[in-house]
């Protein structure tokens, strides 16, 4: 059981394979992938956005401490020269945890400052890649595209393509068919013509009108023969071909009573 099923999950595994082959359309997973590669580069953008923010508040920061440690400086030096040693001190104490402050700030902003160089750096690479991927996407598009164009043309010539098949499986068909009817409206034809079928349509003749009917063609081709001989020979012979012919009349009318009665 153990081989059965791993033979039937190869078995799936490949006929999916080739499902999803036969489905996959390269010029869509190119676009997908030009999509997450934008969608990354937006990421690493706002990245640089967020660190070009948080440096400009420690910016701000800094000189916000760096305005307070002036202004305690200027105080301290104020009431020293007062004789308030004590309020000298003081103030210099507090500038002293303000420069601290300052000092730790400062290390954060050329921490945060590098983060930005090196992540701004990177964006411009990814940005070129990404610049270079769309132009190489485009391009096997573009050749992807004329080669199926190529190849249907080539397949609807040569008649092996699904849809030329059906049309080529249609006109054999039709031509079968036709064969076929004309086989047997002759059949039909000759069948009637020797009496083996009888006509329904009562417009069959029999074997009597039949015979007499070649008689009377026959009849009209020998006098065409001796009107055209009389004409050669000069008129010499014209009286003995109209006589010829009233004796046809004759023999025509003589017909025409017997297929009444």
């Amino acid at each position: 059981m153990s081989g059965v099923m791993k033979r039937m999950g190869m078995i799936f595994r490949a006929k999916a394979n080739k499902a999803l082959d036969r489905a996959e359309d390269p010029r869509e997973t190119l676009d997908y992938s030009y999509q997450k590669q934008l969608e990354l580069l937006q990421k690493v953008r706002r990245g640089v956005a967020d660190v070009a923010t948080s440096r400009k508040r420690l910016e701000l920061q800094l000189n916000q401490l760096q305005g307070q440690s002036a202004k305690l400086e200027e105080q301290g030096r104020k009431a020293l020269a007062l004789g308030r040693e004590d309020l000298a001190r003081e103030a210099l104490s507090r500038r002293a945890a303000l420069q601290q402050q300052v000092t730790d700030l400062e290390t954060q902003h050329q921490t945060l400052q590098g983060e930005e160089e090196k992540l701004t750096l990177a964006a411009q690479r990814l940005q070129a890649k990404v610049d270079a991927f769309r132009t190489r996407k485009e391009t096997i598009k573009a050749t992807y595209t004329a080669a199926q164009a190529q190849t249907r043309i080539g397949e609807a010539f040569s008649g092996i393509s699904e849809e030329m098949g059906d049309v080529g499986m249609a006109i054999q068909r039709a031509e079968d068919k036709t064969a076929q009817l004309q086989a047997r409206a002759g059949a039909i034809d000759e069948l009637l013509a020797s009496g083996a079928l009888d006509d329904q349509s009562g417009m069959a003749k029999d074997d009597i009108a039949a015979e007499l009917d070649r008689i009377s063609g026959g009849t009209d081709v020998e006098l065409e023969l001796q009107r055209m001989k009389a004409e050669l020979s000069g008129g010499g012979s014209q009286q003995a071909i109209e006589s010829g012919g009233q004796g046809q009349s004759q023999q025509s009318q003589d017909q025409h009573k017997f297929d009444k009665q």
